[in-house]
Parts: C-alpha cells; sequence; structure tokens
C-alpha cells in the first residue's frame, strides 16, 4: 500500500515539540507516550526487519521498520483489526444483526472528559444493562442477548463525544436456554424505552458515583464537587431527551464483519482524512450528521496546536479495555452459549480446535530476521519521515 502524502504523524513531527512547550505542565504522561509513539512509529528510532524469501532461488528481500503498535496509532490499527476479527468470525450467529448506539448528551460529556476512566466505564456498563434488561423483558422480546460494545470518545470533527456503538445479533436464548427466540425482521428494541432507563440508569450511577468520591472537577466545573450543586446540574437532565439510535439490521454475518473492521480499531483522524497541513492550520475532511445528502461533507481548518490538543482529547486511560463484550458474548460462558445458540438455529458447532485452524493464518513465505542496523540503512516498503530532535526532555526511544 502506498503511502499517504500526509499523516497524522507528519503533524506531530512538525509541531508536537513546539505544542509539547506550550503546554508544559498541562499534558498527561500518557498522551505523551502517544505523541512519541505516533511520530516515532515505522522509523529507524523503532529499528526494523528484514524479510526474505526461503526459496533459495529466489532470495527476495524485502526491509521495513517496526510499528509502534499503539492503540492510538493511526498505522496500527489495520493489523490489530485483522487479528481481533478472525478471532470474532467463529462467533458470528446465522441471524440478522442490528446496530445500536447509546451517546451521552454534552453535559455529561463535560463531565467526563475530567473523569474518563470513571464515565467510560459506566456508560459501557449502563448501556449493556439497559439492553439485556429489555430484551429479557416479555413484554419486548423476551430473551437473553449477545452484545459487542465498541467505545468512540470523538465526532467527525474530533471534538469530545463520548458514545458506544453496540453489534446485536437479532434474537437471544429463553430463559431456560431450550429455544431460540428471534427478533423482528427490522426491529430489535424500542429506542424510546431504551433512552428513558438508560437516561434513569445514568444518572442514579453519576449520583452514587458523586457520593462516594469517585468524581473530581476542575476549572468550570470546580463547583461541582458539592453535592448540592451536582443534584442541581443533574437536574435538568431528567427530562431531556437522550440519544439511542437503532440502525437497519445487516444484510448478513459477512456484512457485520466488514463493518466492525471499520469501527473495532478506529482511532481519532485517520490519515486519508487529511488535506494539507502548513504552520497555518491543517486541513481535513469531516461529516456534518446535521445536514443529510452529499452537502455534508465538508472542511474544515484548524491551528496545528489545536488539532494537536483535539487528537489527545481522545488518549484513553490505561487500562481501559475499549471493545467489551456482554450477555452470550461475555467471558467465561461465550463458547457453551454459542454452542447452544447454534445448536437451536440447526447449525453445525465447530469444536474450539476446529475453529483454532479456521481462523489461523497462513504460514509466512519469508522468515523475518530483526536487523535494526540494515534497516536504518535501506528504504522501508512504507517508510516515514524521522521524528525530529525532541530535546532532552524527550529523549528518543532506543531500537
Amino acid at each position: 500500500m502506498a503511502r499517504s502524502a500526509l499523516e497524522v504523524a507528519d503533524i506531530f513531527r512538525d509541531h508536537g515539540s513546539a505544542w509539547r512547550d506550550a503546554n508544559r505542565g498541562h499534558v498527561s504522561l500518557g498522551q505523551l507516550k502517544v505523541m512519541s509513539a505516533i511520530e516515532s512509529c515505522r522509523t529507524a528510532a523503532l529499528g526494523g526487519h528484514v524479510a526474505r524469501c526461503e526459496d533459495a532461488a529466489c532470495g527476495h528481500t524485502v526491509i521495513a521498520y517496526n510499528s509502534c503498535r499503539n492503540r492510538h496509532c493511526p498505522k496500527c490499527q489495520g493489523s490489530a483489526a485483522r487479528e481481533w476479527l478472525a478471532g470474532r468470525e467463529a462467533e458470528l450467529l446465522a441471524v440478522p444483526y442490528f446496530h445500536v448506539v447509546f451517546s451521552l448528551p454534552a453535559e455529561i460529556g463535560d463531565i467526563a472528559y475530567q473523569n474518563k476512566a470513571v464515565i467510560y466505564d459506566l456508560l459501557f456498563k449502563i448501556s449493556a444493562e439497559t439492553m439485556l434488561t429489555i430484551a429479557a423483558d416479555p413484554d419486548h422480546l423476551g430473551a437473553k442477548i449477545a452484545i459487542t460494545s465498541v467505545l468512540h470518545t470523538w465526532g467527525s470533527a474530533m471534538m469530545h463525544h463520548p458514545h458506544v456503538h453496540m453489534i446485536v445479533p437479532g434474537g437471544g436464548l429463553s430463559p431456560d436456554g431450550k429455544q431460540w427466540i428471534a427478533a423482528a425482521p427490522k426491529f430489535l428494541l424500542p429506542v424510546l424505552v431504551l433512552s428513558a432507563l438508560f437516561r434513569r440508569r445514568m444518572l442514579e450511577a453519576l449520583s452514587a458515583a458523586h457520593k462516594v468520591g469517585k468524581l473530581v472537577f476542575f476549572n468550570d466545573l470546580a463547583h461541582l464537587a458539592d453535592a448540592d450543586a451536582f443534584a442541581d446540574y443533574l437536574a435538568p437532565l431528567e427530562g431531556k431527551k437522550w440519544h439511542v439510535y437503532a440502525k437497519r439490521p445487516f444484510a448478513g454475518p459477512k456484512t457485520v464483519l466488514a463493518y466492525l473492521a471499520r469501527y473495532t480499531h478506529r482511532v481519532a483522524i485517520s490519515s486519508r482524512r487529511l488535506i494539507r497541513a502548513d504552520a497555518n492550520g491543517v486541513t481535513f475532511k469531516y461529516k456534518d450528521y446535521r445536514i443529510d445528502g452529499p452537502g455534508r461533507y465538508k472542511t474544515m481548518t484548524v491551528h496545528p496546536h489545536e488539532f494537536i490538543r483535539r487528537f489527545l482529547v481522545h488518549v484513553l486511560p490505561k487500562g481501559l479495555h475499549r471493545i467489551r463484550h456482554y450477555g452470550l458474548l461475555a467471558n467465561g460462558q461465550r463458547e457453551a452459549n454459542l454452542a447452544k445458540a447454534r445448536a437451536l438455529l440447526g447449525v453445525k458447532t465447530m469444536s474450539s480446535a476446529a475453529q483454532a485452524t479456521a481462523i489461523r493464518p497462513m504460514r509466512r513465505l519469508c522468515t523475518l530476521v530483526r536487523a535494526p542496523a540494515a534497516a536504518h540503512a535501506c528504504s522501508s516498503s512504507r517508510p516515514s519521515r524521522a521524528p525530529a530532535d525532541r530535546g532532552p526532555d524527550h529523549p528518543r526511544r532506543a531500537p
């Protein structure tokens, strides 16, 4: 694949040092590590490897620089997504799949900005509990469903907008586990009911978290540390509509995999959306979701420092998993639940060994020989400019 003319890494290398100096003391260690990883990715700073054909008659050799493998790096998400999807392919059921989105209102998003680990975790748990509760209600589906949740924290313009994307099979196991209950072909659960329960439970969870001191507040939100002020802040949200969106069902399991490949390992912005960058601004493409039709595709130009700030807003807290599974896919009972579902659907179930064989990647034709020095001296198959010297305060990672 040809290298993009402009990459996020190029903007970080050209303007990252000045941005760090201007924001010294206000940048987290996690954000600094992400910047360093993106700047060094696929450069001589991380060393390289040589792929050489084992056939003596061929001997073809390709030299490439190593990847940083950081989960926020736009370059490294393709291979990570492929590896993750290989495992998910064995879990798909032969039923329609639905896409459901739970979004936090802007007022809660402001709190989440200062309490990422707590609020993102609540967003995952409360949205999943909401789906499982309504699905188990006999007045709706009356079944235990499977959920794969993916956290996104950005809008198309890279502003802070926490929301969860869910991929849900169209049906579930009956309470006694002896029957597969199918959802309607084009309807899973009522979004208004989901929205009301999600709102109530999220507000209750926020109040409980505040009561035990799990939330912190700074700057314009510092007054919310007071219990009465926090209660007054949440009160108007009880009458506000919380957005829960359900899209049309996918055409089939293959379509689900293609969709997951685009969503599971996405970062705030990919290099494909970048148009140009210089000292005056970074221009990129974005989508205005308030407009329907071709007019929603627009361009935006922001100062390079603002571009970096927006990108780093979406660095996740260390240890926070952005892909989670609930219901029938929860760890511990996943394999047994899937086997039972396939049996009820009349689909032959593969053994664990057969599944592993089916998804095992093909053996490489070439062996990999670690050769940092050779990689430093030779061109990569997809080279990237080496990071600029950032001074003693930001030492370069050794190969």
